[in-house]
């Protein structure tokens, strides 16, 4: 976990590297959106993976859709999900029922890859123990701190809590716990004082 895309980076921020075989005697492998292209990258490398692989794909919010590709790869189990949530059970399950041995890889989004970690984490897996890379959209996963509700897929700042309806910034200050980025609010003091809000998390 040696890189980021990020040119200034808080101490909270994780840092990514690149999908590396290692040895094991299974490889749990999560991947969203065009991290399916560093999963493809990595079994083409290491075929003698495949026979032990256990792939969990899901597609990305923005339309990306790798399955057909991933499917194709051979692994000893592939198993498509709309979305983490729907995923999520069967994750929990393999952490859970992990045994020496497993290696977790992911590739994909920031969010995913907080959400993998995390549910690592609560199973007694380190948090350094992941191999990950970091592909296709940059959107955030925020925590909005006044309601605690969670909105997925966030490209703007400001943007509106999806649950409470504050207009918040979204800040680089990043928790494990919570797999998410922290919004707060940006016109407590001023209601109604909104900059315009900017793309900038493609």
């Amino acid at each position: 976990m040696s890189q980021t895309q990020a040119d200034e980076v808080m101490k909270s921020r994780p840092l990514y590297g690149t999908l590396t075989p290692k040895q094991g005697s299974s490889h749990f492998i999560v991947a969203d959106g065009e991290g399916g292209d560093a999963v493809a990258a990595l079994l083409n490398a290491a075929p003698d993976m495949k026979p032990l692989a256990h792939i969990v794909y899901i597609p990305g919010a923005n339309g990306t859709d790798l399955t057909a590709l991933l499917e194709g790869l051979g692994a000893r189990v592939f198993h498509p999900a709309p979305s983490y949530a729907s995923a999520s059970q069967r994750i929990r399950k393999v952490l859970g029922d992990a045994h020496m041995g497993l290696q977790l890889y992911v590739a994909g989004t920031e969010g995913l890859i907080g959400q993998v970690q995390r549910d690592a984490i609560a199973a007694g897996l380190p948090h350094d123990a992941l191999t990950t890379e970091q592909r296709g959209s940059k959107a955030r996963r925020v925590q909005c701190v006044h309601c605690k509700g969670i909105t997925e897929n966030v490209t703007l700042d400001p943007f509106v809590c999806s649950h409470c309806g504050l207009n918040l910034f979204v800040r680089d200050h990043y928790s494990r716990r919570l797999a998410a980025f922290q919004g707060v609010c940006i016109d407590a003091e001023d209601p109604g004082e909104v900059p315009p809000s900017e793309e900038r998390f493609k």
